[in-house]
């Protein structure tokens, strides 16, 4: 039967000539490759090189700095198409566009013109480095701490945790402390791999998403120059914050993205396995679960647009980003548990991939702002009114 193309509506035929691309990519380059890695632990750098290659690590940022100045409402099915053949790596994507966001939105024109091509241009590849072993939904309470020398420059000393690309990007998007305790004493700085006194820790050993790497990166009087700073000393909380905003996109495309996944093979399965002597998904108990899954993802995706489309006409959206991430990543959990289900036996073996789909998902239930944070702004969205 194969896997479905799903009926976008798209603002430009740019637009839907990026899509395709985008599936061809992920058919030829990603899905192919996607198990094999995920059993080895193995980091897909050449096929993040590949996408970039192709225009897609720098889509929602100006083509005047390298990017392709493609509305978020793009970038974002762009992502879900890749996280859909490769979680990793549509996940690696969004975290990379994350790590853009603080220069080419808060940066001068003089960091945008230095880095932000290379950083946009494909070859390079970034890192967000904002929670710490001792505060992940708290990140205003983050210890580490950039002090300035005479000469203007920082020493960076702290250690941030669960740092997607830890140890293995180009660049890493620092969250440090310049000044007293609280949101508004930290700061954001742009950090090159090759750093003097910056080292990544082994990477964690995660029940999913094993090509990810994800480690702690430690800081030992780190020097960094004044000129890395991003925006005004103070501003970094704000700088975090509205990229997490857009990040919860990244992770609510991705969340689609895997649930669609595990929908196609428990679809192909259903029509295919028979039980009684005839296919199990004229079986109520299946193809109810199989209209609920359906019904579940359209529901996110359709969620995950609209709060792109008020992203992209400039208008307040942090609330339905909130909503996005919450609905669509506890969707893609029930989702894969079920398409596991659907499959019985087979579904808990490796023979399928639906058992790595689910493990996969639960990670997408706690990275940028845990599903418990996201009911926390919404409910005190509601109650300020």
């Amino acid at each position: 039967m194969g896997a479905p193309v799903i009926d976008r509506q798209l603002p430009t035929d740019d637009a839907a000539a990026l899509l395709d691309l985008t599936r061809e990519l992920a058919t030829r380059e990603l899905a192919p490759r996607a198990a094999a890695a995920e059993l080895r632990g193995e980091f897909p750098r050449e096929q993040f090189r590949t996408l970039g290659r192709a225009g897609l690590l720098g889509l929602p940022y100006p083509e005047a700095h390298g990017g392709s100045s493609q509305p978020y409402e793009v970038y974002l099915q762009v992502v879900e198409e890749l996280a859909r053949a490769w979680l990793a790596v549509g996940l690696g994507v969004s975290v990379h566009t994350l790590s853009c966001h603080g220069l080419a939105n808060f940066g001068t024109a003089e960091q945008k013109q230095r880095w932000l091509p290379d950083m946009l241009g494909g070859e390079l590849l970034g890192a967000y480095c904002l929670s710490e072993p001792h505060c992940g939904s708290d990140a205003a309470a983050l210890r580490t701490r950039a002090e300035q020398r005479p000469d203007g420059s920082y020493l960076v000393s702290g250690t941030k945790a669960w740092t997607t690309h830890g140890g293995v990007a180009d660049f890493y998007m620092v969250l440090a402390r310049t000044g007293d305790t609280g949101a508004r004493g930290i700061s954001a700085f742009l950090v090159h791999a090759g750093t003097p006194g910056m080292v990544a820790a082994p990477a964690e050993r995660k029940m999913g998403m094993k090509s990810s790497v994800t480690a702690q990166v430690v800081f030992d009087k780190a020097p960094v120059s004044a000129d890395r700073l991003i925006g005004a000393p103070g501003q970094g909380f704000r700088i975090a914050m509205e990229a997490l905003d857009a990040g919860r996109l990244g992770i609510a495309a991705c969340a689609v993205g895997l649930a669609q996944a595990a929908l196609d093979i428990a679809v192909d399965y259903a029509g295919e396995r028979t039980a009684f002597g005839r296919p199990v998904g004229e079986f109520q108990g299946v193809s109810f679960m199989l209209a609920d899954a359906a019904a579940g993802i359209e529901a996110a995706r359709q969620l995950y647009l609209s709060a792109a489309r008020r992203k992209d006409a400039g208008r307040p959206y942090s609330i339905q980003a909130a909503m996005a991430k919450l609905v669509a990543t506890d969707t893609c959990m029930q989702v894969t548990t079920d398409m596991v289900q659907v499959l019985g036996g087979a579904g808990y073996v490796e023979d399928y991939p639906v058992e790595r789909y689910m493990r996969e998902a639960k990670v997408l239930q706690i990275v940028e702002g845990t599903n418990q944070i996201q009911r926390l702004l919404i409910g005190r969205s509601l109650l300020d009114g």
